[in-house]
């Protein structure tokens, strides 16, 4: 029968080695939780970003100026923009798919009142891209009204750097590509024109970067998830680190553990030192 239990049995807890596994347990479990509650709350915003990109899809808004909603957010990207100027050079962006097609972009320069040129997507056409295809942009002053999307960066996936695309065919809709083709001041972002003529389909306005209910978002709360499984393993391997010391030195009372055998903090334990 083994000896009574006695409160000496955790001093083991004021060893260096036991001290070194508290301070981590209790550095690690807070770290953990807060990381969990962060990764949450990024993904909450996914969400909300979501629901209030579906509300303004939905919603009918007004065209507004296309200075009053620049720089390009997560709140003015999807606006109705409007720009007043004259159509000039027109450019093709390849390899653009809609609803499961392959086509191009017709892209036409606006330059506007205000001096700067303004790239407008005036609609999509299936197949490959061909100049001789593509429609004319009026002539003469226009009032256009689309769509505000910030400018590419050359990392977007499923269009090409522009290097190696022929002579009219742009890769990148942004002014970091296009200052290499037009020598004039350009705005950092574009339109795509919502009620396109000429035979061609409207470019749907893209959400915002780090706003949709993509594998991202399901990401981070799935990071979420692992956090909090860190924690409740730290804590579980704790107590179980402990549960195991507790019952080495209960055997090491009872002489069934023999002194050669027992870990230091163990043996000084039983000695009662």
């Amino acid at each position: 029968m083994r000896p009574p239990y006695r409160g000496g049995v955790h001093r083991f807890l004021l060893t260096p080695r036991w001290w070194g596994i508290n301070v981590f347990v209790a550095l690690a479990i807070p770290f953990c939780l807060f990381m969990g509650t962060w990764q949450l709350g990024r993904f909450e915003d996914r969400v909300g970003d979501h629901r209030e990109a579906t509300g303004r899809q939905g919603a009918v808004q007004a065209a507004a100026p296309l200075d009053s909603l620049l720089p390009v957010d997560k709140k003015t990207s999807g606006r109705l923009a409007s720009a007043a100027g004259v159509y000039g050079e027109q450019l093709l962006v390849p390899e653009r798919d809609l609803d499961g097609r392959s086509g191009f972009y017709v892209l036409s320069l606006l330059r506007t009142d205000s001096g700067k040129a303004l790239p407008v997507v005036r609609g999509w056409l299936p197949g490959d891209a061909d100049a001789a295809r593509a429609p004319a942009a009026p002539g003469g002053r226009v009032q256009v009204t689309g769509a505000l999307q910030a400018s590419e960066n050359s990392g977007t996936k499923g269009v090409h750097a522009q290097g190696g695309l022929p002579a009219g065919q742009l890769g990148v809709i942004g002014a970091a590509s296009l200052v290499n083709l037009v020598q004039e001041p350009l705005y950092d972002a574009w339109l795509t024109v919502q009620a396109p003529s000429d035979g061609m389909l409207a470019v749907p306005a893209k959400a915002p970067d780090n706003t949709g209910l993509d594998l991202k978002a399901f990401q981070n709360l799935g990071y979420t998830g692992e956090w909090f499984v860190f924690a409740a393993f730290v804590l579980f391997m704790w107590f179980r680190f402990y549960r195991r010391e507790v019952e080495t030195l209960r055997d090491a009372q009872a002489g069934l553990v023999p002194p050669q055998a027992r870990p230091a903090a163990t043996a000084t334990a039983a000695s009662g030192e």
